[in-house]
């Protein structure tokens, strides 16, 4: 009734039965209210995916005459390439870079690593950003980061948002894209491609297979492609 989206419902009901679980642990209440709630049913949804193509564009929008250039493609291709979380992409570090072997470790979420293959064209790119980097003097603590801004930091969300958006712009893609949009496209495209879920889950960090599975969702266009060209009925 006051138009708050099921996600915030389930968000603060979990918040709810966490203040009153921790009520009773302290022996504060006798009973826990919160287990009468209802959480709302959060349906699976389908995310927001960029076409190959589309991705490309994006990506071959950003101008390569200048030192942020470098660095923004060298972004840009490795979002789409490991299918990265921003805050794993802001805390990549050169010590967890492996260009020759072809893998890169990442923080996740709760501090769990793994290790995530890097495709050739984001390791040529990061190859021709890194001397550029290297013409920065970062600040203490921040040596070990691999995208740095002017000033020698370690870039934020906000920077990585913006980079995104306005090489959306220059591309002329008419869509709402968010660096996370690149995360849903690299798996979306793995599974189109033929990848197991598994392998995919992986590469993710998802907790959950069932998270992965939403990458799933047919290809409309491919069906309808399909159709056309293999229904009796259109043979006619």
């Amino acid at each position: 009734e006051l138009g708050v989206q099921a996600k915030s419902q389930a968000r603060i009901i979990s918040g709810v039965r966490a203040f009153y679980k921790f009520l009773l642990i302290e022996d504060l209440i006798q009973h826990d209210p919160s287990e009468l709630l209802e959480g709302p049913r959060l349906g699976k949804y389908l995310p927001d995916t960029l076409s190959y193509e589309e991705i490309d564009l994006i990506i071959q929008s950003i101008d390569h005459s200048t030192d942020h250039g470098q660095r923004n493609r060298a972004i840009l291709e490795t979002l789409y390439s490991c299918g990265l979380r921003v805050s794993e992409l802001t805390g990549l570090r050169l010590s967890h870079y492996f260009p020759e072997e072809g893998f890169v470790r990442v923080i996740g979420k709760n501090n769990k690593e793994r290790i995530i293959p890097i495709g050739k064209s984001a390791i040529k790119y990061i190859s021709y950003y890194l001397p550029i980097r290297n013409k920065v003097i970062p600040k203490s603590g921040e040596e070990d980061y691999m995208f740095l801004n002017r000033r020698g930091s370690h870039l934020s969300r906000v920077m990585i948002f913006n980079i995104v958006k306005d090489a959306v712009k220059a591309a002329a893609i008419d869509k709402i894209v968010s660096p996370h949009t690149f995360r849903h496209s690299f798996a979306s495209h793995m599974v189109d491609a033929g990848a197991d879920l598994r392998s995919v889950q992986d590469m993710l960090g998802h907790e959950s297979i069932t998270t992965t599975e939403i990458y799933t969702h047919v290809n409309i266009q491919y069906l309808r492609d399909a159709i056309l060209t293999y229904h009796p009925s259109n043979r006619k």
